[in-house]
């Protein structure tokens, strides 16, 4: 009987989480994929400001997100803040961003494919943009999973979303999801070509009860070896 190689899954975090939160909220995930999946975990360069600090921030890199809530990019690079929402002509904190991606493929890699929730999985398909135009040859992922994902609503972001992503990918998303409402989910999925998707009753967060075990198995099985 031949026995199945278990994925590696590069996973980013939602904004105001890091890698150990995301990591505890997902641990349902890692339960219901066990012996299929192996999801490594990193951290976003920045630091978001408490809600009662009014000091500087500390900047991209800083040791304190491996314990604090981080970001992707700020929307709102002048408030170091963040919304789905809004408008704005340029971003905060993506090329910092994009460096981790690749120093963690550098490190810690090869990895089949990605897994990102709401923020990080906004930034899933912008790396996979970078990945099909060429910009990123250490980037080799062959899949991704984004998690009430959505369109950067930034202007300087509109770049990847120009072409079609051809990146197979399982879209998720919740219908009551009050945080990166459905719509914008959905929005998101007509950026790519071979999009699969598996909707869920709940609201902004990773699902992984085991009535949706057979949607995550038949999209992951298609890239699964055998040895």
């Amino acid at each position: 009987m031949s026995a199945t190689t278990a994925l590696r899954i590069l996973c980013l975090h939602g904004y105001r989480q890091n890698a150990v939160s995301f990591r505890e909220k997902t641990g349902a995930l890692r339960k219901l994929l066990k012996n299929r999946v192996e999801l490594v975990y990193i951290t976003a360069p920045l630091e978001v400001p408490s809600q009662v600090d009014s000091g500087q921030a500390p900047g991209p890199g800083s040791a304190v997100c491996a314990e604090a809530p981080c970001g992707w990019w700020f929307s709102d690079g002048g408030q170091r803040s963040f919304d789905a929402g809004q408008v704005c002509e340029a971003s905060d904190g993506l090329e910092a961003s994009v460096d981790v991606v690749r120093a963690a493929v550098r490190e810690q890699g090869p990895f089949d494919g990605l897994l990102g929730f709401s923020q990080g999985a906004a930034l899933v398909a912008m790396l996979l943009a970078l990945q099909e135009g060429g910009q990123e040859p250490e980037f080799r992922f062959r899949f991704a999973v984004l998690i009430s994902g959505f369109r950067s609503a930034c202007v300087q972001h509109a770049r990847f979303y120009s072409a079609p992503i051809a990146t197979p990918t399982l879209h998720v998303f919740g219908e009551v999801d009050a945080v990166i409402p459905i719509h914008m989910s959905r929005d998101l999925l007509a950026v790519f070509t071979e999009p699969a998707a598996l909707t869920h009753s709940g609201g902004h967060f990773v699902p992984a009860a085991s009535a949706h075990k057979p949607d995550y198995l038949s999209f992951i099985q298609r890239f699964q070896k055998h040895t």
